[in-house]
């Protein structure tokens, strides 16, 4: 039986919208709205991994359950893990989900299609997937696309690239590469002590690390993308689709 643990990553040192996580959405702070989907997801503990005191307030006041990490750490994956190591230090649940903290909109259900990947024991990572529906989106560098196939009849299938560049070439569709991840346990411990490789560098997409490693990373996938909230034009958007 594979049990779950969703940690939540969240900093307020964003470059392009200081302050992201406790910003408004329709009377509740961004992060609150993601832990709230999570929480409906209901697969497992939910935890939010903050950098920062303001963070942690806000979690714990409202009734969730917060860690404060090193603000100085590299990656949502690293305070995914540090987090993970303070609340379950003795190794209960072996997957863990990194959900990131700018997903307003996210759906519950979305975060349970990461468990039906790693229902699967060939993979070590598991993640989501939607089409590229636009030329825009294609050719977006902000825009992970990610190489992999899928039979008609089959809703997971394996990650073999990650690029911001339209991947792979030819006719078929394309893959927008959604960066939500489950986690083996002993993976992201083995993710966090590697040192950034060398495709992670070149295309900074630290996922390529784990396929670098050898790891096994399946998608599965959703009708549409979520969108993630990176500038004020985003967070307005976020709030009309909450009604504000």
């Amino acid at each position: 039986m594979v049990s779950s643990l969703v940690v939540i990553p969240a900093r307020l040192a964003s470059t392009r919208l200081p302050g992201k996580p406790l910003a408004d959405i329709a009377g509740r702070p961004m992060v609150l709205r993601v832990w709230d989907a999570a929480m409906a997801a209901n697969i497992g503990p939910v935890v939010v991994a903050a950098a920062d005191q303001e963070i942690y307030d806000a979690v714990t006041a409202a009734g969730g359950t917060a860690i404060l990490t090193d603000p100085d750490l590299p990656s949502g994956s690293d305070r995914v893990w540090q987090a993970t190591q303070a609340f379950d230090p003795d190794g209960k649940y072996d997957v863990l989900l990194n959900l990131q903290g700018d997903l307003p909109t996210f759906k519950p259900q979305a975060l349970r299609a990461v468990m039906d990947v790693m229902a699967n024991p060939a993979y070590d990572v598991g993640t989501l997937v939607a089409p590229v529906t636009s030329d825009a989106e294609k050719n977006a560098s902000s825009v992970v696309k990610v190489a992999c196939d899928f039979s008609e009849d089959t809703q997971t299938a394996p990650a073999l690239y990650f690029s911001r560049q339209p991947i792979p070439w030819g006719n078929g569709p394309l893959w927008h590469h959604i960066g939500v991840y489950g986690w083996r346990r002993a993976a992201l411990e083995r993710f966090v002590a590697l040192p950034p490789s060398g495709l992670e560098k070149r295309e900074s997409l630290e996922q390529l690390r784990a396929l670098e490693a050898g790891m096994r990373i399946g998608c599965t996938r959703l009708a549409s993308a979520p969108f993630g909230v990176d500038t004020p034009e985003d967070l307005e958007r976020a709030r009309r689709a909450f009604g504000a």
